[in-house]
């Protein structure tokens, strides 16, 4: 190699060297401004791939996260969609690993936790648009049905909020004895029973009005009162006392 190639060779490398070091600066003075933004005015002018590429920056420290935010939206659809994906869906999207997955997933899990602590925060049911809060977020994009049950005192202050049972995407057996033995080990007077319909939808079909009734008729005898039945749907809720049906 004459060294007037050697020059030529150290030109070029200074150059690709020079191009990874302006990216870097980029994409670094392009995560600052993402927190200014964020500083002065919150996430009110964000778009959704926003909020996640200003989420991985905390996972994925040096690489650009703008395009896998975009592939999460694409794949997902919607944040909340992208929230309410499992683990092992996430980590399919080029550019997400464990780590990025379990950031999301965490961040959708202390939301639930801190609607549950604001609900329950003086152990008093006083606030029905925060019930629907809580369990809009819990329950809403669940891919299979669950029935809550929240046991209260006679003033309505909470006991206990348990999963009384976990079905399929369409079906939930629920046995009013389980419910009775249930209500009275946590020596209950009051009931409010939750449950979802994964398909998005959540007006009552014939077998929730059965089954509402079934359990009130079980449940009522022992001086306990049932005060609503609330179904969740992704696209809104169904009260039972709400529409008249107590």
């Amino acid at each position: 190699m004459n060294k007037h190639h050697e020059i030529a060779m150290v030109g070029c490398t200074g150059k690709k060297e020079g191009t990874k070091m302006n990216e870097k600066l980029s994409y670094t003075d392009h995560r600052q401004r993402i927190k200014s933004r964020y500083l002065k005015n919150g996430l009110s002018a964000f778009y959704d791939y926003e909020i996640l590429e200003f989420v991985l920056t905390y996972a994925i420290l040096r690489k650009d996260v703008k395009p896998v935010a975009k592939d999460l939206i694409q794949r997902f659809k919607t944040l909340s969609g992208v929230f309410d994906a499992p683990v092992q869906e996430l980590v399919k999207i080029r550019g997400m690993g464990l780590h990025s997955a379990i950031l999301i997933k965490l961040i959708r899990d202390c939301l639930e936790h801190y609607l549950r602590q604001h609900l329950f925060a003086t152990d008093c049911i006083n606030s029905p648009q925060a019930l629907l809060r809580y369990c809009t977020a819990s329950m809403a994009h669940c891919p299979n049905e669950q029935f809550r049950v929240i046991y209260l005192t006679a003033k309505n202050r909470v006991i206990a909020d348990e999963i009384l049972q976990q079905g399929t995407i369409d079906h939930i057996a629920i046995y009013p004895r389980t419910l009775a033995e249930q209500s009275l080990r946590h020596n209950a007077k009051a009931l409010i029973f939750i449950h979802n319909h994964p398909s998005g939808d959540p007006l009552p079909s014939a077998q929730d009005r059965d089954l509402t009734r079934t359990l009130r008729a079980a449940i009522e005898p022992l001086g306990i009162t049932v005060h609503d039945h609330i179904i969740i749907g992704k696209n809104g809720y169904y009260s039972f006392r709400e529409q008249g049906d107590f």
